[in-house]
């Protein structure tokens, strides 16, 4: 179960940054451009949102079953281990958070810049803790690409 798991949070990174990039291009373009919020801008940004969430739920599995988080004392000594127990959920939260806030508040907005604005600045900063926060596999993390 594990394994399967891991194989899904792992691959589905992908389309979650893929989504988010986007709702970015979409929301940057309509806020310089000045251009009315479609249909299609919402459905971008809350493609990203949905899959976001379903990531967030495998991760939240992952982190109870993983042999890379652990509650024991000293294990903020290990970089492996502090990375996966405290960072990486820390900061994903954070930014899931970030892009659940920008869709809600832009949702709710009448003008159409002030919506393509929010959802730029939201998933703009929710897509850097994301990439500041994967473990890639050259930060020495012990994980591979996929």
């Amino acid at each position: 179960m594990y394994t399967g798991l891991l194989h899904a949070h792992s691959g589905l990174r992908w389309i979650v940054l893929v989504l988010i990039v986007w709702a970015l291009f979409k929301a940057i373009s309509g806020w310089s451009g000045q251009k009315e919020y479609q249909k299609s801008d919402r459905l971008s940004a809350l493609l990203a949102l949905i899959f976001t969430h379903i990531q967030l739920l495998i991760g939240l599995v992952l982190y109870f079953i993983s042999p890379k988080v652990s509650f024991e004392s000293g294990v903020m000594e290990s970089s492996v281990l502090r990375f996966y127990t405290v960072e990486h959920i820390s900061m994903m939260i954070i930014a899931i958070a970030l892009i659940t806030i920008g869709f809600s508040t832009a949702k709710r907005m009448e003008a159409s810049l002030e919506k393509h604005k929010r959802i730029a600045i939201t998933y703009g900063l929710g897509l850097l803790l994301i990439l500041a926060s994967i473990p890639w596999p050259f930060r020495g993390l012990g994980t591979g690409w996929f």
